[in-house]
């Protein structure tokens, strides 16, 4: 068995839905334990035990969202040169851009000696006004599916050695 782990902070629910759609996507491989846990749940022994990666975070002011990046302070060190060649990807909801949130992750992956498995999937929610943006969001269908699929490929990608 091969083991996934999708560490995400969603502050209006939409990084929350792409997190969901990409477990699920992940979870129709039989031979992969799918774990699922917010940013702040989550800490080096996860990591750990974990066979790939998915990184999801809003993006915040720019970046990424300040309790994804606790996480990596509070990672970063304890898993340094005992995670490397491991894949991962990133899923970002953001309301304009979202490359720079997705730039400081995979930053942060490349110290560790990560390997991407995909672009950073971005969802951009267009919104820009402080009602907006601190609105729920709802994710449509047609990107949920890209979220799910990246999570079926990265977990097929597990299971069959590819990654």
């Amino acid at each position: 068995m091969k083991a996934l782990l999708i560490v995400h902070h969603s502050v209006t629910g939409g990084t929350l839905q792409m997190a969901q759609a990409a477990a699920a996507g992940a979870s129709r491989e039989p031979d992969v334990v799918v774990r699922l846990q917010t940013a702040t749940a989550s800490g080096a022994q996860a990591l750990l035990a974990a066979d790939g990666y998915l990184f999801a975070c809003p993006e915040s002011l720019a970046g990424m969202s300040g309790l994804m990046k606790d996480f990596f302070d509070r990672t970063y060190y304890a898993v340094l040169d005992r995670i490397q060649s491991r894949p991962y990807a990133i899923l970002v909801c953001a309301g304009s851009d979202g490359s720079n949130a997705a730039r400081q992750i995979e930053r942060i992956a490349t110290g560790w000696r990560l390997r991407s498995i995909a672009p950073a999937l971005i969802v951009c929610t267009h919104a820009q006004t402080p009602e907006t943006i601190l609105a729920p969001k709802h994710i449509g269908a047609s990107d949920l599916a890209r979220c799910e699929e990246l999570g079926a490929t990265l977990a097929a990608g597990l299971t069959l050695g590819i990654f």
